[in-house]
């Protein structure tokens, strides 16, 4: 059976699409894809997380001109379904950015998309070898999930991959008006509709590395099978997440989107 890949276009070029997937299929790989669209507000990225998710999705490509990955919008869009695809497949899920005119290095890129690999010649081969290549199964301190709900806005999902957490914040920075206004606690995997906090402390703000931080939380125990679930008013620039801090010295995760 052949491997099957995802192919986001970062400009609507039928060509460059049409090249990318025929030079795909030489290798034995099944290309599907899409064209990127910027709109974090319609949560418009969040369109291909069902193939992207797909058990038998092995890779994702994406390609534009180097130029678009320094672009904030695309950056947050991009980082968005990557922790959607990690969240499905695992964090060493594989993805190939495939630039024209100049590299792009993934050390610049937001947190989700720094184990990218940059591909400038041979991505069919280089496609070929990664997508049939045996996953590992790297096991992360922490579980960091997003849920995109139309109409319900747009939920972080935080929990311990191990030892359970007393307690879990989720705090943001940057963006134009990006805040938490909502929160819960409930099972991993779905935004509860309803729960019970415990001490829940809202607009906490912490200052890490120069940025303050607006942070909301509570005191529930949390299990590996649990999360602190954050709604943001939209979507930030940075976000900070562990366990509850038990003084003012806090120990926190931090991820870029940007």
């Amino acid at each position: 059976m052949k491997k099957r890949v995802w192919l986001s276009l970062l400009e609507n070029n039928e060509d460059l699409g049409r090249l990318l997937a025929d030079e795909l299929r030489r290798y034995g790989l099944d290309a599907q894809g899409h064209v990127w669209e910027d709109d974090l507000a319609q949560f418009a990225w969040a369109g291909a997380i069902p193939d992207l998710t797909r058990a038998d999705c092995a890779l994702w490509i994406i390609a534009g001109a180097a130029t678009r990955f320094d672009d904030p919008v695309t950056r947050k869009g991009l980082a968005l379904l990557a922790l959607a695809a990690q969240v499905a497949h695992g964090p060493d899920f594989p993805i190939l950015l495939s630039p024209s005119a100049a590299k792009v290095d993934p050390l610049s890129l937001p947190t989700p998309l720094r184990s990218a690999e940059c591909v400038q010649s041979g991505l069919g081969a280089k496609a070929a070898v990664r997508a049939n290549a045996k996953a590992a199964s790297p096991v992360a301190d922490y579980r960091l999930a997003v849920h995109p709900m139309p109409g319900l806005g747009l939920w972080f999902e935080v929990g311990p991959a191990r030892d359970p957490w007393q307690g879990a914040i989720l705090g943001c920075q940057g963006g134009k008006d990006a805040r938490p206004d909502a929160q819960g606690v409930g099972l991993a995997g779905s935004v509860p509709n309803r729960s019970t906090l415990k001490y829940p402390v809202r607009d906490m703000r912490i200052q890490m590395q120069d940025r303050e931080y607006l942070t909301w939380g509570a005191k529930n125990a949390i299990s590996p099978a649990e999360s602190l679930f954050v709604r943001v008013t939209e979507t930030p620039d940075n976000l900070i997440f562990g366990a509850f801090p038990e003084d003012d010295a806090a120990e926190v995760f931090s991820v870029t989107l940007v």
